[in-house]
């Protein structure tokens, strides 16, 4: 029983050519509460390995955060692997606009003690009550409501390329020093405001969301 890759980057590379099928590049994300990582982990590489599938993904007692090169000829087949839990069915896929086949050349799954680092002891929140998600057009919404404070989960470069008029920037580089910084500014708000946050791919201010609730 194959569990973990077995061929290097460059004879996988000459297999993908071979095959001349399209790859499509895709990433998704799930908190949940998972009980044996390590079981997870294996069945998803028994799975995914049988569809060809590549990528780097991170599993972890509170969920699962991947970045994946999947055959478009097998899409259906690896959504149905993800369809197979519960926390997964439905799960949002954000596939890349361009494709490039080449880019994920292993399969690799490490069991980690979180998805993403943030310093917080998950012990003290259900990180699965999250707050609410909201389209576009209810986002603008709130913006527009005097009694909103805006909060930008990136980092500092990406809040300086753009950003929400109004919204806390912190000057940070990663996701666990903007919670403390956050945390000082909103002290004298956490009852009488409205808490509005966004990042890249949703999985900072997702987790950030059930943190505040």
């Amino acid at each position: 029983m194959q569990l973990y890759n077995t061929l290097s980057a460059e004879e996988r590379a000459q297999l993908i050519e071979e095959a001349g099928q399209q790859r499509l590049t895709l990433s998704f994300y799930a908190y949940a509460k998972i009980e044996n990582p390590q079981q997870f982990r294996d069945d998803l590489f028994l799975a995914w390995n049988a569809l060809d599938a590549l990528g780097r993904i991170y599993v972890a007692h509170e969920g699962i955060n991947a970045q994946m090169s999947v055959p478009a000829e097998h899409f259906e087949a690896f959504r149905e692997t993800l369809e197979a839990y519960d926390f997964m069915r439905g799960i949002r896929l954000n596939v890349a606009v361009e494709h490039d086949d080449f880019s994920f050349l292993k399969l690799t799954i490490k069991v980690r003690h979180k998805i993403v680092a943030d310093g917080l002891n998950d012990e003290t929140f259900d990180m699965t009550n999250k707050g609410v998600h909201l389209n576009a057009r209810e986002f603008n919404a709130i913006l527009d409501d005097p009694n909103t404070i805006v909060v930008d989960f990136r980092n500092h470069y990406e809040s300086e390329v753009g950003h929400f008029k109004g919204a806390i920037t912190p000057d940070v580089e990663t996701f666990r020093e903007s919670l403390p910084i956050i945390n000082e500014q909103l002290k004298d708000f956490k009852e009488s405001k409205n808490l509005v946050m966004y990042c890249t791919g949703g999985i900072r201010c997702e987790k950030a969301s059930a943190y505040y609730k």
